[in-house]
């Protein structure tokens, strides 16, 4: 590759990994504003980040933990499959039906919320990906516009003269 190949190969790289690192950086940013605009507080009995106000990663794994707890509390410890299950073995329309039918609603609901806090978890995990990227982009292209031509060595004849043996 020529000297100016090389030198334009690195300056796009520099500004790949300037773009990356921006994007991922507004990502960052409009998914803390948009969990911030919720006014989300990780409850005090979580054990992780408690009264945390949901707006990173971090608060957000642990809001979405913590619902999936009080969830399972209010079914005795049973999943939306196994409610479903239950509801199948007594009389539909009977008081335990409804009751069941109002814990799956529940843990229904429970798992929406989590999706979505999850979501949030994985955007934030591209984000720092792509910042991560554009960093390591930003680092090759340095290096390509830094590297010099070093002239070839000159080549020196040998004497080969054949010996026999």
């Amino acid at each position: 590759m020529s000297k100016s190949a090389t030198k334009i190969a690195g300056i796009v790289s520099i500004i790949a990994g300037i773009l990356f690192i921006v994007a991922g950086g507004v990502t960052w940013g409009i998914v803390s504003s948009q969990l911030a605009a919720e006014n989300i507080t990780v409850p005090e009995d979580s054990s992780m980040l408690p009264g945390d106000k949901v707006d990173g990663p971090f608060s957000a794994y642990a809001q979405a933990q913590i619902i999936n707890e009080h969830a399972l509390a209010g079914t005795e410890g049973r999943t939306y499959a196994e409610l479903g299950a239950a509801m199948r073995e007594v009389e539909e329309g009977s008081e335990e039906h409804q009751a069941l039918q109002q814990q799956r609603t529940s843990v229904m609901n429970a798992s929406f919320l989590r999706a979505s806090l999850f979501t949030s978890v994985v955007s934030y995990g591209v984000a720092a990906l792509v910042m991560g990227l554009g960093v390591l982009w930003v680092l090759v292209g340095w290096a390509l516009t830094t590297l010099r031509s070093v002239p070839a060595a000159p080549v020196v004849a040998q004497d080969r003269t054949p010996v026999t043996v």
